[in-house]
């Protein structure tokens, strides 16, 4: 009876929380002008007292004092901050809503080697926790299987929209791979010893390396035009090796990045390395290999006794003064997601230039993920995909996301964190 209980309650929970009641946003239907803002376009500087124009989801002008079109709606946002939308890599978004509730966890498939899984398969696009990271001015994320020792696929999608094909920006852009592990895990609840856990780490990096070995002989048979059948895990692959497709490596130990970097020079992919922990530590190497770097750790403790205090936090400096290729990103997470612009904030206190954190959390992930030339930053002809906030977004007491638009819909910003606000500010009255 208890554990039918406990069922009941759970399922219960899990219903009452995986839908939203905000009403997606409708297609921009008139031209809508921005008066008189500051306008933070990323590739061109910040532009004071400056309007934007925006038709049919494009932004379409950017200057002082434009004409306003016949029919157009003008919002004045004078003294107020305009952004482009920003960009979550490396997110959970959508396919987790309690971490308690094993029925609302959609992360990770059965299996080490899922190529064949796209995570835009499983978003729930009603998913309460969406429009709480859009509040803080996120309007793409990232979606990303995980766990697996090849987890599969992950897709861009914009966090307005009725089903993932509504949402959709890019989909199924790489392959994800978690690197095995080439350390010894010391942690008081590891059970297994040294000897077990070289073994393990051996056997996990033999079937990763068989695993890529069948998916070329697949990709080689496919090309000559001699296949049998459809493998859809080698089938999911082959963007790689014909290049339309990304190998996402993540890691975070020096030694395994290493190992990463020595097996897509091997096989001449386009790699990614998400995580990255230790990346300020092979720093000039890394950008001597142009490699980029989804750096996913912008908070945390030093892993090493003779780490410095903050050596999370200056992480993204060190690797903008080698010149490394990087994005800020929260790794795996889904909730905490809302706090994107606050670490590239953090960044910026510990040395990082204020116009490289704004990139690293706009235009560098989106050249990521292809699509620089649709979203990332405020430029005529790109995606009209922004946010206005009466202060600066990497500022979380100045910070209030006021209006957001993706491709030029206006997009509700309620949200159930709001309405709790609200709610609850008034029980001393």
């Amino acid at each position: 009876m208890k554990k039918l209980l406990t069922a009941v309650v759970a399922a219960s929970l899990s219903a009452a929380v995986v839908a939203n009641d905000m009403v997606p946003g409708k297609a921009q239907e008139q031209p809508i002008l921005l008066q008189g803002g500051t306008l933070h376009t990323v590739t061109n500087g910040v532009m004071q007292d400056t309007d934007l124009l925006f038709e049919n989801g494009k932004i379409t002008a950017i200057g002082a004092n434009l004409l306003v079109p016949e029919n157009a709606r003008v919002i004045d946002v004078s003294g107020k901050q305009v952004y482009p939308g920003l960009v979550a890599l490396d997110t959970t978004l959508g396919l987790i809503e309690l971490g308690a509730v094993r029925a609302t966890n959609d992360t990770s498939e059965v299996g080490q080697i899922t190529p064949e899984v796209s995570g835009h398969t499983a978003y729930n696009p009603d998913s309460e926790v969406i429009p709480t990271i859009r509040y803080n001015g996120i309007t793409h994320a990232e979606v990303v299987p995980q766990n697996n020792l090849i987890a599969g696929r992950s897709s861009l999608l914009q966090t307005d929209g009725w089903t993932y094909e509504d949402a959709a920006e890019a989909l199924n852009v790489g392959v994800h791979v978690n690197w095995p592990r080439v350390g010894l895990n010391t942690s008081w609840w590891e059970r297994r010893s040294p000897e077990e856990q070289r073994k393990e780490n051996a056997e996990n990096l033999s079937k990763l390396k068989a695993a890529f070995t069948d998916a070329k002989a697949y990709f080689d048979a496919k090309q000559a035009n001699k296949l049998n059948g459809t493998d859809v895990r080698w089938e999911a692959m082959t963007g790689l090796f014909d290049g339309s497709s990304k190998l996402f490596v993540h890691a975070n130990d020096k030694r395994q990045m290493d190992a990463a970097m020595e097996f897509a020079s091997e096989w001449g992919f386009d790699l990614v390395l998400v995580g990255a922990r230790d990346a300020w530590r092979i720093a000039d190497k890394l950008a001597a290999n142009d490699v980029t770097v989804v750096y996913g750790e912008p908070y945390g403790l030093p892993t090493r006794h003779d780490e410095a205090y903050d050596q999370a936090y200056s992480t993204p400096a060190a690797l903008a003064a080698a010149g490394v290729d990087f994005s800020i990103a929260y790794s795996t997470g889904w909730w905490d997601i809302r706090n994107l612009a606050f670490a590239a904030g953090n960044a910026v206190a510990f040395g990082l230039d204020k116009d490289q954190a704004l990139a690293a959390i706009t235009i560098k992930p989106a050249e990521v993920m292809g699509v620089a030339d649709k979203i990332g930053s405020l430029d005529v002809g790109k995606n009209a995909s922004l946010f206005v906030s009466q202060g600066d977004v990497m500022d979380q007491l100045g910070q209030d996301v006021q209006m957001m638009f993706i491709d030029g819909a206006e997009v509700d910003l309620n949200n159930r964190h709001n309405q709790l606000y609200q709610k609850y500010r008034q029980k001393p009255e």
